[in-house]
């Protein structure tokens, strides 16, 4: 019985390191595909960090200048008021 669970943990730990090895790598592909696009966030809504905040999530305003979304490539120049860079 003990046995078996050893090799149960141990073939749950092999499937998890797999898994988020994937993961990974599929996240730095789509990433690839990605732009920022700030300026259009709603409060509370931002993907990353911004200037004064340092977790997603935490924008205090809507269309907060330094506050972005992840878009795919091209999506932002057709919202109204998106901007590839923070907006001073």
């Amino acid at each position: 019985m003990k046995d078996k669970l050893i090799q149960t943990a141990i073939a749950s730990i092999i499937t998890l390191t797999a898994t988020n090895a994937l993961t990974t790598s599929a996240y730095a592909e789509d990433a690839k595909n990605l732009e920022k696009c700030y300026g259009i966030v709603k409060a509370g809504m931002n993907d990353c960090a911004t200037a004064k905040s340092s977790c997603a999530g935490s924008s205090t305003k809507d269309k907060q200048k330094d506050a972005y979304l992840l878009l795919p490539k091209g999506a932002c120049d057709k919202i109204v008021g998106g901007s590839l860079k923070p907006i001073s």
